[in-house]
């Protein structure tokens, strides 16, 4: 195993390179020469200058992706899986430079940092095989005639990632849309896009000049440049729901587009009284997300229903299980925590945490910054629960995106589910409960994409992650995903 030591020196050596997008198979800076700065959130310490990419840049990555698509979409499928297949195990082999990149530019710990390449050199593969299954069909006719569908590409594709896991959600989001025909302007996200710009090197090696590019920027300027442009038929992002909002907006000030959102949620654990009380510490603990990305997941467990038989005995274990954890350098490879993202972030969560107290809520653990000189000059915040909390209260009905636990009380089963219910976001939730009955109730009666039984947080290859309400548009992670960067086409043979 690397020591801290070994890391910052990989890291050096990595950050001594001009930062480049990828447009039309060449790496380059934008055309205005602008920069902008990235900082480690952990010591404030410069990383790197990327290339600030205005309307213009914007606009010769789509012509890229526009001129790449013809050839790109006649290209045989078995081919044009078999490179993402390639792509797939050449970011295998810079998983260890593209991990700490991600620690050391949005805070998480570098361990699961390079656990996320894994996870999106898995999906890419996925991606690869069950692209054969994305098929047209053969319809009834009143008469002698043949009825088919077929499924096309859009043709230039944007997407738009978010900070919370860059190289993952880069890399995995380029094999749907490329694999299905289409061409892609990727935006990496404002706060964290280094990993991005390496994986540009990885990219340029394996598909034709335009197929992918990939750049950076503000989502004020170059993510609205791509939202946009009349030549993007089709986009998705991963964002706040506040982002999702403007997105569909700006995007349907200039034409009609087909959009997935991946957004925010308010996630429930119900708790009930005949569940395993060390199971149900350990799934709420895993829930929160703390040990991945310090609560920075639209997915994370941030409401804890717990029933009255076994508030106490639950939240006793929580506390003490959550004060286990180590906090520390992202680039410690024994690090299980690591830091918020940024100071907005930091101050995001921090004001949370005072609305809290002042709405009556019962600070249990955390709340602040951990204790010690190491901790001073970084983002970090303590896991951190509150009890006694009800749903008028905005740390209930709010997302905070850090590492903050509501825990509720409940007696009554309708009761707590209609709390669960009560938000504008539907996008994870789960149960916990030994009858099975009671189980698929509360799983059937849950307004959310994804429910687990006894379980949170685990995704899996082939399962699609999707949002109900505010929480979003669409599935990923499964087949649907690569179906919807496809249009449906009916075609009438006459006989």
């Amino acid at each position: 195993m690397n020591t801290v030591s070994d890391n910052q020196q990989a890291l050096d050596g990595l950050l001594k390179r001009e930062w480049k997008m990828l447009i039309g198979g060449e790496l380059v800076g934008s055309l205005s020469g602008e920069t902008m700065a990235t900082a480690s959130p952990h010591d404030g310490r410069h990383l790197a200058d990327v290339p600030l990419a205005g309307t213009d840049d914007v606009n010769r990555a789509v012509d890229a992706a526009k001129a790449a698509f013809p050839s790109w979409r006649d290209t045989p499928l078995v081919e044009r899986a078999a490179l993402v297949r390639i792509f797939a195990d050449k970011l295998q082999e810079r998983s260890q430079d593209l991990g700490l990149l991600d620690a050391a530019d949005v805070g998480n710990p570098v361990t699961a940092m390079v656990g996320d390449v894994n996870i999106a050199a898995e999906m890419l593969r996925y991606q690869a095989g069950v692209a054969f299954e994305v098929k047209g069909s053969t319809l009834p006719s009143p008469n002698r005639n043949w009825l088919v569908t077929r499924r096309e590409p859009y043709g230039v594709v944007g997407r738009i990632v978010a900070y919370n896991h860059p190289i993952m959600f880069a890399a995995s989001k380029i094999g749907a849309p490329v694999v299905m025909g289409n061409t892609l302007v990727l935006k990496a996200p404002d706060q964290a896009p280094l990993s991005t710009l390496l994986l540009a090197e990885i990219v340029r090696e394996v598909f034709p000049p335009g197929v992918v590019n990939l750049v950076t920027g503000t989502g004020a300027i170059t993510g609205d440049a791509l939202v946009k442009h009349p030549d993007v038929k089709r986009l998705s992002l991963v964002g706040s729901v506040e982002t999702g909002r403007r997105v569909q907006a700006a995007a349907a000030s200039v034409g009609v587009k087909q959009i997935s959102l991946e957004l925010g949620g308010k996630n429930p654990m119900i708790v009930c009284p005949d569940a395993d009380i060390e199971s149900v510490i350990q799934g709420a603990a895993s829930g929160m997300n703390c040990h991945w990305c310090q609560g920075q997941s639209c997915g994370s467990i941030t409401r804890l229903f717990l029933h009255e038989d076994i508030h106490d005995a639950v939240l006793e274990g929580l506390v003490t299980r959550l004060r286990s954890i180590q906090i520390g350098d992202p680039l410690d490879p024994t690090t299980q925590m690591g830091c918020l993202v940024s100071q907005q972030q930091y101050d995001k969560v921090a004001g949370y945490v005072q609305a809290g107290k002042d709405d009556g809520a019962r600070l249990v653990t955390g709340g602040g910054r951990p204790r010690g000189a190491q901790y001073e000059d970084g983002f970090f915040v303590e896991p951190t629960v509150f009890a006694d909390v009800n749903m008028g209260m905005r740390i209930a009905r709010e997302e905070i995106f850090g590492p903050v636990l509501s825990v509720l009380k409940w007696r009554d089963l309708n009761s707590v589910i209609e709390q669960a219910n009560g938000l504008s976001y539907g996008l994870t939730g789960a149960v916990w409960t030994n009858d099975i009955k009671t189980a698929l109730t509360v799983a059937g009666e849950l307004d959310a994409g994804y429910v687990w039984i006894n379980g949170t947080g685990s995704h899996y290859l082939g399962a699609p992650f999707s949002g109900h309400r505010n929480s979003g548009t669409d599935s990923e992670e499964g087949i649907e995903e690569l179906q919807s960067y496809t249009q449906l086409k009916t075609v009438s043979i006459a006989l």
